[in-house]
């Protein structure tokens, strides 16, 4: 404990890294500032009820990155989700589009191309979310006080003007801060919700929501989320190591290689793209159901059965999260392009063909990693939910057991316990990965100026 409180006061002796300290908290709370001004010409009551209502669908996911700035349109409401989208479809186009293939191996220079697209992706993204949200809005009766071409043209360049704000936010604190901006700021869209969440609980214990079990669950709740995170920490962190071994070469007069080094390779190599992924998909019944299922009677039963904590929707959430995971690796790397790599330099991996074989290997090493990960990812968005909505195996049909269930199970486990597991699976793994790099790399800063880090022995290893 002294030794974590040391490096956190070497952070304030050193003036760069003070500086740079509290540039990024200034950022951040500016744009939690922008968090409490409403766009113009919106009934704030209303907006409110019909928001509850879709708390499950597509609308509930950009409230989440949006750090609850959807749910009350805020100049903000966009949130960082337009930036996050237009990263991943690049970077899903550099496989399909050879110039976007070229630039990303150029370096520094490819790099700012590509966040030049990035950046115009985005207003783009911006302009067309906007526009939807306005004439979704203006469909909704008592919710717009003015409706027509003004309050559209007004909400359109509202929000994408703030928006791109956000984004410069993220880029000057990635750029003169310390971490990456644009995780930081979802990080901190998430984390303000904790103090609600605390004040949930205390209520809960206040009333004995829970009756003569309520000491018990709190602790048990409390236990349980000290694990969860503990073993997101463990697994984030993880690492599967293969040895490299270089070859000597002469190069005029001098020796090159003859060193061993080792390539890592993570367990979640993913990250948290795959749930966003599988939610997101998921999300979509919930959503033509609010705007269809009075028309449709059939669309609001599809997505009542896909509801959190629903059998179904536990069984394609698990196989979404499993197929997204090897869809993205597959995509950020390639083995035959890391095998070729190392033979030009000179390297091999001790008991393997370079080449082809080396290519096989590891393709084999990170599909089973891949596995293992999208299991952990499963099994740690899962958890909350279950604590939230419960395991609903009592709506299964009689002859899958869904009575047996009903008669044998209790009821906190097959309804939850109707408490916010402070966050849920998604974004608690956003905030412990990001909490996790940030850490990293004020270890790295201190480090780098002679001063002791946060951790005991060698250097704190993050997701990266």
């Amino acid at each position: 404990m002294n030794r974590f409180l040391n490096a956190f006061a070497n952070l304030f002796r050193i003036e760069d890294l003070r500086n740079r300290l509290f540039f990024t908290l200034g950022l951040l709370a500016v744009y939690r500032l922008g968090a409490h001004i409403p766009t113009p010409g919106i009934n704030a009551e209303e907006l409110r009820r019909i928001m509850e209502q879709a708390a499950g669908s597509v609308l509930g996911i950009f409230d989440l990155f949006s750090g609850g700035n959807f749910r009350r349109v805020t100049i903000f409401a966009l949130g960082i989700m337009p930036y996050i989208t237009s990263s991943i479809i690049l970077q899903l186009m550099t496989v399909v589009f050879p110039y976007l293939e070229r630039l990303q191996k150029e370096g520094e220079l490819g790099r700012r191309k590509i966040t030049q697209y990035t950046r115009y992706l985005t207003i783009v993204l911006s302009l067309i979310q906007s526009s939807t949200i306005a004439s979704t809005l203006q469909t909704q009766a008592n919710l717009v006080y003015h409706p027509g071409l003004g309050f559209v043209l007004m909400t359109i360049l509202t929000l994408t003007t703030g928006s791109a704000f956000i984004m410069w936010l993220g880029e000057q604190i990635s750029e003169r801060g310390i971490g990456n901006g644009m995780s930081l700021i979802i990080f901190v869209g998430i984390v303000v919700g904790l103090p609600r969440a605390i004040g949930d609980l205390w209520d809960k214990a206040r009333t004995q929501a829970w009756g003569a079990f309520t000491p018990v669950a709190i602790l048990g709740l409390l236990a349980l989320m000290i694990a969860v995170v503990a073993f997101i920490v463990f697994v984030e962190g993880a690492q599967r190591r293969i040895p490299v071994q270089y070859a000597k070469r002469v190069v005029g007069r001098r020796m090159m290689g003859g060193q061993s080094t080792y390539l890592p390779l993570r367990v979640n190599s993913g990250g948290v793209i795959p749930p966003i992924f599988a939610s997101s998909l998921l999300a979509f019944p919930a959503t033509a159901a609010l705007m269809l299922g009075t028309r449709w009677p059939f669309v609001k039963s599809i997505a009542n059965t896909l509801r959190w904590g629903e059998p179904l929707y536990t069984a394609v959430y698990v196989t979404l999260i499993v197929v997204f995971a090897f869809f993205y690796v597959g995509i950020v790397f390639n083995p035959t392009e890391l095998a070729d790599n190392m033979r030009k330099n000179g390297g091999f991996i001790p008991g393997i063909r370079p080449g082809r074989t080396t290519s096989e290997y590891v393709s084999l090493i990170l599909k089973r990693l891949t596995f293992i990960g999208a299991v952990y990812l499963a099994i740690v968005c899962l958890l909350p939910e279950w604590m939230i909505a419960g395991i609903h195996l009592n709506h299964l049909p009689w002859w899958m057991g869904g009575d047996w269930f009903d008669r044998r199970f209790p009821g906190w486990i097959l309804n939850g316990l109707n408490v916010a597991f402070y966050f849920g699976g998604t974004s608690l793994l956003i905030v412990v990965g990001v909490a996790m790099d940030t850490v990293q790399q004020l270890e790295a800063q201190l480090v780098m100026r002679n001063y002791e880090g946060f951790a005991r022995k060698g250097r704190m290893r993050g997701r990266r």
